[in-house]
């Protein structure tokens, strides 16, 4: 396999137009297939690898001034930012606008992950590439559907524990199906209503603001902490599992397990969906620290180190990683990419969901 050195040189040489020698494309090639999980996620095959590269490469060469520039405020993406564009960014943009040309309408692609993992990061670099193979991208967020200040505010006197937004049951599902079916429907040629959420309204509660309109959308990329996430067995939370310890720490993930229900018909909109998976689901809590910290140093509001832990562990409470998201990894077909983040948010291994990997 072609070392991360070859690679990043190998890459760059493209990158800046230049030619590669008989052998090192030989060697993008055998690197390609040797990572069979990833191959089989992108859909490369001894006979498509070739051709696959080939366009990887013509692609490089018309985006990387953007990417570049993109990357530059940001040394985690920096360091990697070859291996990142050529392993990742690339073969997925190619294989969503493989999909969009094969429907006539627009692709909605669900984009899951927790706290830190880059999910607003990605949707930014698939935007980019996107818009270099001719496609208008459209970013939504499940943050955009939270019900209104006021309706989450008598949510909040009814159910005291909704202390944070974000749980399930802080959303308009209705709306989100809505703007979906809309965008579908008609093929988003006249321009449609997208919701919009500012989170700094109401002294950081948020509520909603104008609606955007936007029209001719090729593909919706919609991210969230937990889209795509279904119901489990109740059963799960009868054993203890760190922060859900108490009979209250229980009874409060069986209702917030319950209400995902009423989350799975806006879950079915989704073409395919893509996790952002830590390789340890504690790094969240780690990286959300270093964000408060870092806002803190720069003198702008920001929580301490427990706030944060206590901020954190209410979300694990509602939603724990190890029991929604890793059975979802686990299950064939419902996760069509899962994307590991390393500790220094580097992109780990790559894979269909089903796959071995995500057993362990």
């Amino acid at each position: 396999m072609a070392s991360n050195h070859g690679l990043t040189t190998w890459v760059a040489r493209l990158a800046s137009g230049a030619s590669l020698s008989a052998d090192a494309w030989q060697q993008l090639e055998d690197q390609a297939l040797r990572d069979t999980p990833r191959a089989i996620a992108f859909d490369i095959t001894a006979e498509t690898v070739k051709a696959e590269l080939e366009a990887r490469s013509r692609l490089l060469q018309a985006v990387y001034p953007q990417i570049e520039q993109f990357c530059q405020p940001y040394p985690q993406l920096s360091s990697n930012l070859f291996e990142t564009l050529w392993n990742l960014w690339l073969p997925l943009s190619i294989w969503l606008a493989d999909q969009r040309r094969a429907h006539d309408r627009p692709w909605i692609q669900g984009i899951l992950g927790g706290q830190g993992t880059g999910k607003t990061t990605l949707g930014a670099i698939l935007t980019l590439v996107l818009e270099a193979l001719g496609y208008k991208t459209l970013s939504l967020s499940l943050d955009d559907l939270y019900k209104t200040y006021s309706d989450r505010q008598r949510l909040r006197e009814a159910d005291p524990r909704l202390i944070w937004r974000g749980p399930p049951g802080s959303h308009d599902v209705d709306l989100g199906i809505q703007t979906l079916d809309a965008l579908c429907q008609t093929g988003s040629k006249q321009p449609i209503a997208i919701p919009r959420f500012d989170k700094s309204l109401h002294n950081g509660a948020g509520d909603r603001v104008e609606p955007e309109l936007v029209a001719n959308v090729d593909l919706v990329l919609f991210e969230g902490w937990f889209v795509g996430v279904r119901p489990v067995d109740p059963a799960v939370f009868d054993a203890p599992i760190a922060p859900i310890i108490t009979e209250v720490d229980r009874t409060f993930a069986r209702d917030m397990n319950a209400k995902l229900d009423n989350y799975l018909p806006l879950w079915e909109r989704l073409d395919s969906l893509i996790v952002l998976q830590p390789v340890d689901y504690r790094l969240s809590q780690q990286w959300r620290k270093q964000a408060e910290q870092q806002m803190r140093a720069a003198g702008k509001p920001g929580m301490s180190d427990a706030e944060t832990d206590a901020f954190v562990e209410y979300f694990w409470k509602a939603l724990h990683p190890e029991l929604f998201i890793k059975p979802l990894m686990a299950q064939p077909g419902k996760a069509d990419f899962v994307i590991e983040i390393q500790a220094d948010h580097s992109v780990g291994a790559v894979y269909r969901g089903g796959d071995r990997q995500c057993q362990g």
